[in-house]
């Protein structure tokens, strides 16, 4: 199967839009469960509004949130697929900047010394384009996260001493979600990384923060972490948009790489509760939106 760089310009503009328009499914029936299990009455009122939010959002076909992030495309490339990388990032690339002004959608990118705004959603290094491979034959799956600042901002790293196991960990993950509050735009979803090297790490909390509600770490030492923090970051009372009540995360995720022996690094971010994301899959019988 051989890739046209022209479908993936018009695919990379659509999945942008459509992920600031549609909220995933899984995020959705993540609110239905924390509303049936909030016992706090302002946290009950805050969820329903944000829930209203969404159902508007789709049925005027407007944006979920006034945010529309910095661009990330992820792009997994099975097996026996003919592509031009150079010409995928370009097109992946002119695609971001067609949506942004044919929306027109508000850029958020901007010059990280100058703050000059180019209007496009694009910049150096931006749209972020990251590259994996599958066993799946002829087929290429493109994802797009807008991932807005509030919850970005939510993003930490430390090098922890080993020896600290797996408490040190756990301890940096709460201190870090009661230091960011309700500034992260809860209810939540925290991304962990744990190991590899620092840029690794990070990496991985941000795969964790935006993987779909209802999976879980492939490690079991990692699927551990995640059940005991889900449910402890929601004994905090921090609540929907820091307002109080128990349901300050949807869920806890974490990635797992292998690591040095002296250093164990732990890495989070946070995904707040417009937790968008987009994706396609092309296959030789087309595109299906998924």
């Amino acid at each position: 199967m051989r890739i046209d760089v022209n479908e993936i310009e018009e695919l990379s503009a659509a999945l942008y839009v459509r992920a600031l328009k549609l909220l995933p499914g899984d995020i959705k029936q993540g609110f239905e469960r924390l509303v049936r299990e909030e016992t706090d009455a302002t946290g009950r009122a805050v969820l329903g509004t944000m829930v209203e939010n969404i159902a508007i959002a789709e049925r005027t076909k407007n944006i979920l949130c006034q945010d529309t992030g910095i661009p990330i495309y992820n792009v997994t490339i099975g097996r026996n697929v003919t592509f031009d990388g150079a010409a995928m990032m370009e097109a992946i690339r002119r695609g971001c900047a067609r949506a942004t002004r044919e929306a027109p959608l508000r850029s958020s990118v901007v010059h990280p010394i100058t703050r000059k705004n180019e209007q496009t959603s694009c910049g150096a290094r931006v749209p972020i384009v990251n590259f994996d491979f599958s066993e799946r034959d002829e087929t290429v799956e493109i994802e797009m996260i807008p991932k807005g600042s509030g919850s970005e901002n939510g993003s930490f790293l430390q090098m922890l001493i080993p020896a600290d196991g797996v408490n040190a960990i756990k301890r940096f993950v709460i201190d870090r979600v009661i230091e960011c509050g309700g500034r992260v735009c809860p209810p939540t979803i925290v991304g962990i990384g744990v190991g590899g090297t620092s840029d690794l790490c990070m990496h991985l909390a941000k795969i964790a923060a935006t993987r779909p509600l209802g999976t879980e770490c492939a490690d079991p030492e990692g699927a551990t972490i995640e059940r005991e923090l889900s449910q402890a970051v929601n004994e905090l009372g921090i609540g929907p948009q820091g307002l109080g009540g128990r349901s300050t995360a949807f869920r806890v995720h974490v990635e797992i790489a292998a690591t040095h022996i002296t250093m164990n690094p732990v890495a989070v971010n946070i995904q707040c509760h417009s937790a968008r994301r987009a994706n396609a899959m092309i296959t030789p019988g087309g595109i299906n939106f998924k």
